[in-house]
């Protein structure tokens, strides 16, 4: 079965989540070097056991995906060299354009995770019924103009998160 989670894939998603957090903490404390660098470390690690070596390597050294694995290695260098600003935008950039196969893979994981996959559905209905409150307050100044622009957005949000 493609989606079944042995206790080695457990371990890497395990991996993946510490490096997000030691990131996310890394950049909250100030861009602090030494969690931006543990948080990358242990985020590699987590998907070269969650995907397997081969296929780790396989991805980072595709002619198709050269732009993400170059932007996330100078990523890591401007981290290293005291630029860590630089660094996590070069590298959010490069995790978007390396894993924007798995997307659809990321959505069905999300929507399975029980509060998480609720907030998402109750966030994109909301924007997709608020465009109707035009109907229900006609005394809201310019208001097909802010309804069309919550139309759209609904539109797009609904778009990306159900149609992937």
């Amino acid at each position: 079965m493609a989606y079944e989670i042995t206790e080695i894939k457990k371990i890497g998603i395990g991996l993946i989540g510490f490096g997000i957090f030691f990131a996310f903490l890394g950049i909250i404390l100030f861009f602090d070097r030494g969690l931006l660098a543990l948080g990358n470390i242990f985020s590699l690690a987590g998907v070269a056991i969650l995907l397997g070596w081969r296929s780790t390597w396989a991805l980072f050294t595709n002619r198709a995906n050269f732009k993400g694995s170059a932007s996330f290695l100078l990523g890591l260098f401007f981290i290293c060299v005291r630029w860590p600003i630089v660094g996590i935008i070069l590298e959010i950039y490069s995790c978007v354009f390396l894993f924007s196969g798995f997307w659809s893979s990321i959505k069905v994981f999300l929507y399975h995770i029980p509060v998480v996959g609720w907030i998402i559905q109750f966030i994109s209905l909301l924007l997709l019924f608020s465009a109707d409150t035009s109907s229900t307050f006609p005394a809201a100044h310019n208001s097909t103009d802010n309804n069309t622009t919550l139309g759209l957005i609904a539109l797009m949000i609904n778009i990306f998160l159900f149609n992937l």
